[in-house]
């Protein structure tokens, strides 16, 4: 089964945080690498965000979840 674009980016997030913490960056990589943390959360953001408004759109509450009468 293919991973889902949230799990794609929760994973490259991970692996460049873990690049991060490793402390053997040159300052400028460092940087660079703080950038990307940022720019993949804002993605893994907007990806949620599209969840949501996919189980807004008349598709049911997701499993374990009632949903909310309008």
């Amino acid at each position: 089964m293919a991973d889902s674009p949230l799990d794609s980016l929760v994973e490259r997030l991970e692996q460049t945080a873990a690049a991060l913490r490793a402390g053997e960056l040159e300052p400028e990589r460092a940087a660079a690498l703080v950038d990307e943390c940022a720019r993949l959360a804002a993605e893994a953001g907007a990806e949620l965000d599209r969840g949501v408004r996919a189980g807004e759109s008349g598709l049911g509450a997701p499993p374990g979840q009632l949903a909310l009468e309008q």
